[in-house]
C-alpha cells in the first residue's frame, strides 16, 4: 500500500472514530427513537456516510488506465491498440483545445504503454500506479510482512476500542470482518489469475479492490462498536433480577401461608370450644398490600387467604415469565444471528471467488 493510501485510511479511521461514532451514539441513545427505528436510522446514517466518503476518495484518485482507454481487464492487445488509436486522435494537443491537453495525452500514452505490456499490466493490477513508478514486483516475503504490519495494527486498534463487557459482540463482529478481509486480500493478491468476477466492475483492478476493503473497514468497525453497545443485553443483571423476583415471590408465599395457618388454627380452636358461629378472625388491611385499602376491614378466612396467594403469585409470575422470555430471546437471537451470518458469508465468498 502506498503512503497516500495509508494516509487516507488513517484519516478515515479518525473521521469515523471522532465524528461518526459520537453521531451514531446520539442516534442510538435510549429513548430518543423506537428501538427498530434507532437501528434503521443508525445503519442508514453509517451506510450513507461511508458511501459519500468512499465516493469522494475514489473521485480524487481519478480514473485508472482501463477507464482512460475505455477497455476492461480482459481486453487483448489488439483491442487496447484500437482504443488508444481512437482516443489519441481526439486528445492530441494539435486537435484538443483544452489547456490540459498535454497532460491528458501523456496520461493516455502512459496507460497504453502499461496495459500493452503484459508484465507491466500485472504489476499495475496488483500494486497500482505506485507499483509502476517504483518498479515493484511481487515478493512473497515482503508481501506478508506488509500484510502482517497492517492487520496487526488494525487488530490492536480494534481490540483497544472494543474493550469492556458491553463491546463483546462488537469485538467478535470486528475481528470476523478483519479475518474475512485478510482472507480475501490474500486470495486476490497471491492468485496468478484474476479472481474478480468478470461481470462486476470490469475495469477495476485487484489493487483497487484491496483499497476499497481498507477504506470501508473503519466504517465497519465503528458501526460494530455503536451497534454492539446498543444491542448489548446484560444477562447477569437479568439473572439477578429473576432471582430477586423469585425471592420476593417466595416471601409472599411464606407470608400468606403463615396467615392461612393462623386462620386455620383459629377456626380449629373456636370449633373445638363448641362455638358454632363464624370465628372472629378479622384484620385491618389499611397499611398492607392486600386487595382492600383505606383501612377497610376484611374477614380473613382460609379461602380468602388462598385467593390472595393466587393473586400475588399471578402478579409476581408475570415478572418472572418476562425475565425468562427476555433471556431466551437474547440467547436464541445470538445463536441464529451467528448461524445465518456464517451461511451468508460462505455463499457470498463461494460465489465471488469460486
Amino acid at each position: 500500500m502506498s503512503e497516500s493510501d495509508e494516509l487516507d485510511g488513517l484519516t478515515g479511521f479518525f473521521f469515523y472514530m471522532f465524528i461518526v461514532h459520537p453521531a451514531t451514539a446520539w442516534i442510538l441513545k435510549p429513548g430518543r427513537f423506537e428501538r427498530k427505528k434507532s437501528i434503521m436510522y443508525a445503519i442508514g446514517f453509517l451506510a450513507l456516510l461511508a458511501a459519500i466518503k468512499t465516493g469522494i476518495s475514489l473521485q480524487s484518485r481519478g480514473p485508472n488506465h482501463y477507464n482512460l482507454l475505455g477497455v476492461t481487464r480482459d481486453s487483448n492487445p489488439l483491442e487496447i491498440k484500437r482504443a488508444y488509436k481512437k482516443l489519441s486522435l481526439q486528445t492530441h494537443p494539435d486537435k484538443n483545445p483544452s489547456p490540459t491537453a498535454v497532460d491528458e495525452f501523456d496520461a493516455l500514452k502512459q496507460a497504453y504503454d502499461v496495459l500493452l505490456d503484459m508484465e507491466l499490466r500485472e504489476v499495475y493490477n496488483k500494486f497500482g500506479a505506485e507499483g509502476i513508478r517504483t518498479n515493484k514486483r511481487y515478493d512473497e516475503t515482503q508481501f506478508f510482512m506488509e500484510l502482517g504490519v497492517y492487520y496487526l495494527t488494525f487488530g490492536m486498534l480494534a481490540y483497544v476500542l472494543t474493550l469492556g463487557k458491553r463491546s463483546g459482540d462488537a469485538r467478535q463482529w470486528t475481528f470476523t470482518g478483519l479475518i474475512v478481509m485478510l482472507v480475501v486480500e490474500i486470495s486476490i493478491m497471491t492468485s496468478t489469475e484474476s479472481l474478480l468476477p468478470k461481470g462486476v466492475l470490469p475495469t477495476w483492478t485487484e489493487h483497487q479492490c484491496v483499497w476499497l476493503l481498507h477504506t470501508l473497514f473503519p466504517a465497519f468497525m465503528n458501526g460494530c462498536r455503536s451497534m454492539g453497545s446498543y444491542l448489548y443485553v446484560d444477562l447477569e443483571a437479568q439473572g439477578r433480577s429473576l432471582l430477586m423476583a423469585l425471592q420476593e415471590q417466595n416471601k409472599d408465599i411464606l407470608l400468606v401461608l403463615r396467615d392461612v395457618q393462623i386462620c386455620t388454627q383459629s377456626i380449629q380452636a373456636n370449633g373445638g370450644g363448641g362455638g358454632g358461629g363464624v370465628p372472629n378472625t378479622t384484620r385491618v388491611l389499611g397499611t398492607g398490600s392486600g386487595p382492600v385499602a383505606g383501612g377497610a376491614v376484611m374477614r380473613a378466612t382460609p379461602t380468602g387467604k388462598i385467593k390472595e396467594l393466587q393473586e400475588r403469585l399471578q402478579a409476581s409470575n408475570t415478572n418472572v415469565t418476562q425475565a425468562v422470555k427476555d433471556i431466551k430471546m437474547v440467547g436464541e437471537g445470538k445463536s441464529n444471528m451467528g448461524f445465518y451470518t456464517m451461511i451468508a458469508g460462505y455463499i457470498v465468498f463461494s460465489y465471488l471467488f469460486k
